[in-house]
């Protein structure tokens, strides 16, 4: 018989839980609703998850949701990011890092 070797350790990748990711699509669909938002990108790699919001394909996103681990005890491992990388929340929690974006759907809507 031939001896068995473990597949090589692939490096770690930083995801999206499903809750997280639900809360993330669900806020996108209403945007995309409103006329506002029209594509999307995820970037999952070693060191962060990105969930990036476009109002058009071509362009540079209009908010990145960035969720980093290794920030988790310092400054929180949710960032909201506008566009040309300004940070425009950080927080522990996902909710209270949307609510820029929630307020800005409320307007939106009542337009």
């Amino acid at each position: 018989m031939g001896t068995v070797s473990p597949f090589p350790r692939s490096p770690l990748q930083v995801g999206f839980e499903r809750a997280e990711l639900s809360r993330i699509l669900d806020l996108y669909g209403r945007m995309v609703s409103a006329g506002h938002w029209r594509d999307y990108a995820m970037d999952l790699g070693r060191e962060a998850a990105v969930f990036s919001a476009f109002r058009r394909t071509a362009e540079n996103p209009e908010f990145r949701i960035e969720k980093r681990p290794s920030l988790r005890n310092k400054q929180g491992q949710w960032a909201l990011m506008g566009q040309g990388g300004v940070v425009l929340r950080r927080g522990h929690e996902l909710g209270p890092v949307l609510a820029p974006i929630e307020r800005r759907l409320m307007k939106l809507v009542a337009e």
